[in-house]
């Protein structure tokens, strides 16, 4: 393989890691070994045939170079709000960046000049191009600091002229002072506001706004390797949680599993998700938009079960919140798949102390000429005798008269009978805790000092509080 230079490595900062590439898989092997190989032996980092031009996402900033008088576009400089020009990356998507170019020559024409964030002045901010490697459909986004688009019409055909394979192109507005690229007002200009991929023999619709992993065929490896952790046999009731556009739970949905339950907060994402199921006929799978946390406690209070919980956090990680949850609704198999080993190590080092050992550890290098690195993780309940298992009941831990007493149910069914409104049980034993009723630790104590759980509204403590009252729990 020849190995390629990029005579930005030290301007950009988006690829952290000058060296041949077979290094760079040592690297990580490496890495991955130091930080998880207490937990199993590690398999060896799974790399790419032709590590280059992988990223079928590409986003540029513009700008304009005051000392050169001219329009510029490129990525930030890492730490900085510098934009470093690009014409060329060597992990970008070549086709991308020639549209992001030709854009740049566009705005010249058309006399559109950079969005200033400091005087709010000028026209575009970034481009954003998305490209299904399989299908060869391309996504053009423009994001403008106003919602006023001069010319639009002309502008958009000189742009289908010069690259007359673009399937669609968006106006998305974003007005604001922010970090983020993408606004939450959208105008589809030319083509039908979507572009769709194949992966795994499945057809997956790709929004502006929705997250789809930007290496294809090492997504394919990854994807492959969680299915295969999983155990599915056609029996198991498989929980896809942080599910995005529903790429793994349908994927699973296909390879053995009965029945998938897929749950993710980002509601774009998940109508994306439901058009994917539809789109690919599948229909054992149901998605949800939904606190994945909160889902899974429910879950648990009404006693449901699922064999395969899958989970992929950003980079932060999971909570010990959501861990928890896991480990209340206990299923046999937990599959971990991981963009961050540090925060992985952590978190497997909280879950392994809960009943769960980790079984395999497989890394995959999604990202070559960075220092990240996927990692997927099999994780199975200890069998009982291996470890102590303390269930109580959460109207155990009451500490009223038992002539006195309703359960977590009967408070519950009693405030939507007289109200239509539903309370979590959750919510019930934190208003319970602060009438004194609950005395002792209970599942619902977070065991961290800032507790990230959801608290109470008032209107519901009221609620709460008058079951209580009729149920003579509290004077």
């Amino acid at each position: 393989m020849e190995e390629r230079v990029c005579r930005l490595y030290k301007k950009c900062g988006g690829c952290q890691l000058d060296m041949p590439y077979k290094e760079q898989l040592r690297y990580k092997q490496n890495l991955e070994e130091k930080l998880l190989g207490r937990f199993c032996k590690i398999e060896p980092v799974i790399g790419m045939k032709y590590p280059y031009n992988y990223r079928n996402k590409v986003q540029a900033a513009f700008g304009f170079d005051k000392r050169r008088n001219k329009i510029i576009s490129g990525v930030y400089q890492s730490n900085s709000h510098r934009i470093v020009p690009v014409d060329h990356c060597m992990i970008e998507d070549s086709k991308a960046d020639a549209i992001i170019k030709d854009i740049r020559g566009l705005m010249k024409d058309f006399k559109f000049m950079p969005y200033d964030e400091d005087t709010r002045r000028g026209f575009i901010r970034h481009v954003l191009v998305k490209r299904g490697f399989s299908t060869n459909e391309i996504m053009v986004v423009i994001v403008t600091g106003t919602p006023i688009f001069p010319a639009k019409n002309n502008f958009v055909n000189a742009l289908l002229k010069l690259h007359p394979e673009i399937t669609t192109i968006i106006h998305n507005i974003n007005p604001y002072q922010t970090n983020l690229v993408l606004g939450k007002q959208e105008k589809v200009l030319y083509g039908k506001g979507f572009i769709e991929d194949k992966l795994l023999g499945l057809t997956f619709r790709i929004s502006a706004k929705s997250f789809y992993q930007i290496n294809p065929s090492q997504t394919e490896k990854l994807y492959r390797t969680a299915i295969e952790y999983a155990g599915l046999t056609g029996k198991e009731t498989f929980f896809d949680s942080y599910c995005g556009t529903g790429t793994i739970g349908l994927i699973a949905a296909k390879n053995g599993a009965a029945k998938v339950i897929g749950v993710e907060l980002n509601k774009d994402a998940v109508r994306d998700a439901i058009s994917n199921a539809r789109r690919n006929k599948i229909n054992n799978a149901y998605f949800v938009c939904a606190d994945a946390t909160d889902f899974i406690i429910e879950m648990a209070e009404h006693g449901e079960h699922v064999d395969v919980i899958m989970m992929d956090p950003p980079r932060a990680g999971s909570t010990e919140d959501f861990l928890d949850a896991v480990v209340r609704l206990s299923p046999p198999k937990v599959v971990y798949v991981s963009c961050n080993p540090e925060t992985l190590a952590r978190d497997l080092a909280y879950i392994t102390k809960r009943g769960y050992a980790v079984q395999r550890i497989q890394p995959v290098d999604m990202f070559p000429h960075t220092t990240h690195v996927e990692t997927v993780v099999q994780l199975v309940r200890k069998k009982p005798d291996t470890y102590i298992d303390i269930t109580v009941d959460m109207d155990e831990l009451d500490l009223t008269s038992s002539e006195a007493k309703a359960t977590y149910d009967e408070i519950k069914d009693y405030i939507f009978d007289k109200h239509r409104v539903k309370v979590s049980s959750l919510y019930v034993a934190q208003v319970k805790q602060k009438h004194g009723i609950i005395e002792r630790d209970c599942y619902n104590n977070s065991k961290k000092e800032t507790p990230n759980q959801p608290q109470c509204p008032p209107e519901k403590v009221k609620l709460i509080e008058e079951a209580l009252r009729h149920f003579k729990m509290i004077p």
